[in-house]
């Protein structure tokens, strides 16, 4: 699943806990079933298809040329569906970084029926047995997609830098470029730690450990939860914690800094769409506080949340607690649509800034409006009046999309945990009791040998490793019960 600025239910997030071999679930797992359930189609309209077939550049000729940057994609094994491409200098005061971003409002006709099909879908939908794109795989997958060796239309971010990696300058055109090598998150890591990246990005781990010190300073949240996946193993699955190295969070802030500058950009000219978030709940944050020190981990009174959360030791089980409870910090995320007047909410909590998505157009339609706003705020024209009718309607598209795609991704996580277990009722299993039982519901365990998540009754005590039984392993309800043996 390709990565993503907002906390998800499964990303490719770093494990808190050292884990053991992965169990594969039985191959007749049907995800069919999780598509019906949420009214998933794949198949296009004629109309749209046919428009995404016969697609041209509206800007063909009114493009700068390009192609002499030597840009790099990093996304998961197998992409296709690649928005970005970077390259990165640095230079004798700081940093000069080149973003292409897939320019996607130029291959999609304002009004006609892919783009209202677009509208519908809201975003791509990831599956372990395959997504369900926003765009027709035609397009998404090949005419827009910055593949290797392939000139495409782009818009193109330049953002100079200070010698801290803070930006200076920025500005957002319109291009045509050229990707010259497909590269994933665990390869620039590989090559990273050999001293052999490629070139175009040899500057790419100083300049993430530097927006990381800065993300740190300005009060950022990053949560490292406990995060479950579902891959193909042979003829069947098995569930993982994807590890994250640190070439996925150099990466990832390469696309933050470019959605918080967009971010400035459309505050200035007071137009356009954010993502937002409340700051941590004060009282969220005294509640992880008392969670600490009842597991018995240091936090030092002037030590802010995101600081504390960031120099947890990862393989402490008291880690796995306090991330499964930070979430608690960061709740009511929001989009805010405007145009002449500033949203009373700009900021994005997690992120301590302003921040707008502007960097997965293929996947996520809000980016394709704000983008145009900024190319427009850049050259100093006039946003399009398509762009501005849309805007207002943004916001409510992208929550229900956000939410259905959380739903979607807990019920394929849901259905491969009951496969994995559903041939051991009775079975008793080691667990790390990671939330203990309230008024409300039991407590919540977690499984490493199994790296399922599940309910627990008979009040197991929080942090601590305990024995439990399963009871319950139902597939027609998803649902895996088990209760406190010793």
């Amino acid at each position: 699943m390709p990565g993503t600025t907002d906390p998800q239910l499964h990303h490719r997030g770093e494990p808190t806990i050292v884990v053991s071999t992965p169990i594969v679930v039985a191959p007749a797992i049907d995800f069919g079933s999780v598509r019906a359930e949420f009214g998933l189609e794949e198949s296009f309209p004629a109309e749209a298809l046919a428009e995404a077939l016969a697609h041209t550049d509206r800007f063909a000729g009114h493009r700068d040329d390009r192609t002499d940057l030597p840009l790099v994609t990093i996304d998961p094994p197998g992409s296709m569906d690649l928005d970005q491409a970077l390259h990165l200098d640095r230079t004798s005061d700081g940093f000069v970084l080149h973003y292409a971003i897939a320019d996607v409002y130029a291959v999609v006709e304002p009004g006609g029926a892919l783009d209202a099909e677009t509208h519908r879908r809201g975003q791509t939908f990831y599956l372990p047995d395959g997504s369900v794109p926003l765009h027709p795989r035609e397009l998404s997958e090949s005419a827009a997609s910055l593949l290797p060796g392939a000139v495409r239309p782009a818009v193109l971010w330049r953002i100079e830098t200070d010698e801290h990696a803070e930006p200076v300058a920025v500005t957002v055109r319109r291009a045509l470029v050229r990707s010259v090598a497909r590269l994933d998150y665990a390869g620039v890591q590989r090559d990273a730690d050999a001293g052999s990246l490629h070139p175009s990005i040899r500057a790419l781990p100083e300049f993430g450990r530097l927006r990381k010190a800065a993300a740190l300073a300005r009060g950022a949240i990053e949560l490292r939860l406990p995060e479950q996946d579902v891959v193909p193993d042979g003829d069947g699955w098995k569930l993982v914690l994807q590890p994250r190295t640190e070439a996925d969070d150099w990466n990832s802030h390469v696309s933050l800094l470019t959605g918080m500058c967009a971010a400035n950009m459309m505050i200035e000219a007071k137009a356009g769409l954010l993502r937002t978030l409340p700051s941590a709940d004060p009282e969220a944050v005294t509640a992880l506080r008392r969670t600490a020190a009842a597991l018995g981990v240091p936090w030092p009174a002037d030590l802010t949340v995101g600081v504390f959360l960031a120099g947890l030791d990862a393989n402490d089980p008291s880690t796995l607690v306090l991330m499964s409870e930070a979430p608690t910090l960061l709740r009511g995320a929001s989009y805010a649509a405007f145009d002449g007047e500033l949203p009373d909410a700009t900021l994005h909590g997690a992120i301590g800034a302003p921040y707008a998505h502007v960097t997965a157009p293929l996947r996520r339609l809000s980016d394709r409006y704000a983008t145009e706003v900024c190319l427009a705020v850049s050259s100093g024209t006039e946003i399009p009046v398509h762009v501005r009718d849309r805007l207002p309607t943004l916001p409510k598209v992208m929550s229900s999309s956000d939410t259905l795609s959380a739903r979607i991704a807990r019920a394929c996580i849901d259905l491969a945990e009951v496969r994995v277990l559903q041939d051991r009722v009775g079975d008793e299993f080691a667990a790390t009791v990671l939330a203990e039982a309230t008024d409300r519901r039991d407590a919540e365990v977690y499984l490493p040998s199994e790296m399922v998540i599940g309910r627990c009754a008979g009040a197991p005590p929080e942090g601590q490793r305990v024995r439990v039984r399963l009871e319950v392993a139902d597939p027609e309800t998803r649902t895996v019960r088990f209760t406190y043996a010793s």
